[in-house]
Formats: C-alpha cells, structure tokens, sequence
C-alpha cells in the first residue's frame, strides 16, 4: 500500500476535474513504461515467526536498506518506508516488505531492479537473523501472530475492516502480492486495456496461485490470497459493472470512485478517520467533522489508493490479480501483461477471447478460481484451455516491441515459467503441495527455507 503523501493542493469543483486528472495519465506509446511492484514476508531464521517492528525486525531493516542511499518515509518519527530514484520500499500493515519499482522501459530493466533489490535486502536481513518469501498468503501464522507497523492509516482500516466483510484482516496482515503498472494513450485505449485486463485477471489469479496453505495446512484452495478478496470489502473490491457498461470511460470511473467509501483525509502529517464517510459529501463541504471543508486534487488521489478492484485505474492501470511468487514469476506477470496490451495486434487478439463476457460472467470466474484454480470453468472448457494461446499472444507481443538485452535477447525469455506451465508443468501452488505430501511429510515449514528469496 502506499506510502503517505498530501500531494496536488489544487480544490476539486466538478467530477469533470477529476476526469481530467486521471487523462492527464494518457502517454504516446513511445512514452509507455513498466512498474512492477512486489511484496514478500518476513521471518525470523530460527523461530519461523513474523518479525516485530522492533527490535531487530522491520524497522532495523530499513534503516539498513536506507544507508545504500534510500530516503526514509516517516510517520510521527517511526520509519515506515524509503524512497530514491523514482523507487520507494513500503510496508504493508503486517511488516510485508514491498518494493514499488521505478517506470522502466523494459523488462530487462524490471529484471535487473528486482535482483538487485533482492540483493540489498538479504544482505541487510541475513546480520539480522531475518529472511523474506514471497508467498501469497502466510502458510503458518495465525492471524494473532501477525506485528502491526505504525503506519496511521493502517489503525483506521483495522477498526474498519471487520464492519465491512470477514476477511479484511487477513489481507492487511497474511497476504502478499505482485502487481504490474502499465500505460494507457488514450481513453479510448485506457477503456480497452481495463476490460481486457479484468476480464483476463482471473486467469492470471489462477495461473499465478502461490498460496495453497493455511495456518500449517492445505485447507483445499490454491490461492487463499484470492479467496480472502472474497469477502474483504466488496464496495471496494472486485470487478465493478460499470467498467463494461457503454460509455465508460475516465468521467464514469471518476463517478464510480465517488461512490466507494472513504478511509481517511490526510492533513499536517496526521490522518483524520473517515471510514465509510462519502467523498461526495466532502465535495459538497459536508463531511462530517470536517464541515466547509472541501478537497484536493491530492485527496482525490489519496483515496484512489484505497479503491482494490482487481484492475485499479489511477493515471495508469494497476493489474492486482495474483500472488506474490519466486523472483521469476514476479517477472514473468510483468512479461505476461506487457505482451498481451502493449502491443496492438496482441491486444486485439486477448480481446476477442474475451469478447461478449459480462462482469456477472466474469464474477462467477472469480468465485471459483481461489479452489479450482485453472479448473475453473471458462465457457465451455476451463482456464487451463487457455494458457497456451494466451501465452503465445503475451510472446507475440513482446516479440514486437524488440527490446533487446546484452546477450541479444528479447522479453520473451521471462515468459518461460508460464511457457512451462502451458506445457503441463504445475503452477506454484501445485508445487508446493506436492513437496508437502512427499519430501516434506506433511510439516510446511520447510516452505520458507525454499521460497526465500
């Protein structure tokens, strides 16, 4: 989640205004750029348990990651994240550490950003007697057992989450995932790539599940990330309709956020809880203690953050379907979305699959994908019909942007955990139980000595 920030001062006077601001993300193609953003959790070596805040825990790692030349983020005095060079490292409510990649030109560049990041944080974890694993949900810990960070936004969620759906604290503490930020040049173009992209976020949900544990066992789901979206908060949540509805575009997007309920308003370095308050009232200068007030363009944008439909549209798209996974899979979702709406052909191609889908057809998807995974059933076969062709589009696609690395090669080689995948090999969560039911004899603690990173 991000980290804290009044940003544009600029009032509000019209949903109009806010329309234009999220245009002012359309870019020429050439200007088109990739951010991929990831999280992992942490655990002690020896215990296996979450690490505090502190000591020796979440804070003395960025304070560690800070000395390479990191800014750090504060909140009342306390470190809550980092910032440099268009990157930032945040902490999600639990002391998930996230790092939110620069925009970058190519894959190989997300690539080399994530290793080298990888890098950093082990060797400042190791000294600590720490360890990370990306995993999309915690395969051992209670939900007791998970630390808070001090971060003030997460304390308002906390309170109002369980008003809202029974899992919401499941996902501030015991979920992790990785999460790709692409371009749009056009509202008309923004319109196609965000139903293209939910439409096809189940399928990603399924093919990237890493999750299939739960408190120390399987307990029948594959993505138990996925399972708690569920049932977090769904006025926020989802697969809106009106993204599908004609005449979409920035301005009924802009109508729709208007609708979703407030968390907060930041002001002077405090946040001000306004959870389930409506940003429409706010406009109108009625909010609720806070009367003849009206908001910032940096509210607005503040308040976009708290909006987790499974495609987020901000001033780009934010495709939020999967599951932390290795360093590889984390790459080869970037790879995968970059392929498939990045390139025309591609686009047009993955948008006559999903063609004449409606958002209940889409929700019926979603419902069954956290059990069945690529099982689930898709019109008259199941997700798994789907890899291959889906994969060769992405390859397609990354093919024509010919974006070369030092060796002469192109995008295309990240996609090859998913080209596996397309050739029978298990998904992550498949993996993993099979490791669980034979060399593991049924104990999943050796989860996090194979999936540290």
């Amino acid at each position: 989640m991000s980290n804290p920030g009044e940003g544009d001062l600029t009032p509000i006077d019209s949903t109009a205004q806010l329309a234009a601001y999220l245009a002012e993300g359309c870019k020429a193609p050439s200007r088109f750029r990739i951010g991929t953003e990831h999280e992992k959790f942490g655990f002690q070596q020896r215990s296996l348990t979450p690490p505090p805040y502190e000591p020796q825990g979440i804070r003395a790692m960025l304070e560690g990651i800070a000395k390479g030349g990191w800014a750090p983020i504060l909140d009342h005095g306390n470190p809550i994240g980092l910032t440099q060079a268009g990157s930032s490292v945040s902490l999600e409510p639990a002391g998930q550490l996230e790092l939110s990649g620069a925009p970058r030109e190519t894959l190989h560049e997300t690539q080399a950003e994530l290793a080298a990041h990888l890098a950093e944080v082990r060797a400042v974890a190791e000294p600590l007697g720490l360890g990370f694993a990306p995993l999309g949900f915690h395969p051992l810990a209670t939900q007791a057992d998970m630390p808070w960070m001090p971060k003030g936004r997460y304390g308002i969620m906390r309170r109002y989450m369980p008003k809202v759906g029974t899992r919401g604290l499941d996902m501030m503490t015991r979920t992790c995932t990785v999460q790709v930020n692409l371009d749009f040049g056009s509202e008309a173009d923004m319109v196609r790539k965000l139903r293209v992209s939910l439409a096809l976020q189940s399928f990603a949900t399924a093919l990237f599940a890493n999750s299939p544990f739960y408190e120390g066992r399987p307990n029948g789901v594959l993505s138990n990330r996925a399972m708690v979206w569920t049932d977090t908060d769904n006025a926020r949540a989802g697969i809106p309709a009106v993204v599908f509805e004609d005449g979409f575009g920035f301005e009924r997007f802009a109508e729709f956020a208007l609708d979703v309920p407030m968390y907060f308003v930041y002001r002077d370095g405090h946040y001000i809880d306004t959870a389930g308050a409506s940003f429409r009232d706010f406009m109108a200068g009625k909010l609720r203690g806070l009367e003849g007030q009206r908001p910032t363009m940096g509210d607005f944008a503040d308040h976009l953050t708290t909006i987790f439909t499974d495609v987020r549209l901000k001033r780009f798209l934010e495709m939020r379907g999967a599951d932390a996974g290795n360093p590889a899979m984390m790459v080869a979702f970037s790879a995968f979305w970059t392929g498939l709406l990045y390139d025309d052909a591609a686009l047009a191609a993955a948008e006559s699959m999903v063609r004449e889908l409606t958002a209940g057809n889409l929700m019926e998807v979603r419902a069954a994908v956290p059990t069945q995974g690529l099982a689930a059933p898709w019109r008259h076969g199941c997700l798994r019909d789907l890899v291959k062709p889906l994969v060769a589009i992405a390859s397609e696609g990354l093919a024509a942007r010919r974006r070369f690395n030092e060796a002469g090669e192109d995008e295309r080689i990240y996609l090859a955990p998913l080209q596996a995948i397309a050739e029978g090999a298990p998904t992550q969560a498949e993996h993993w139980l099979a490791r669980y039911e034979g060399a593991w004899g049924r104990d999943v603690r050796p989860i996090f000595r194979e999936a540290a990173i």
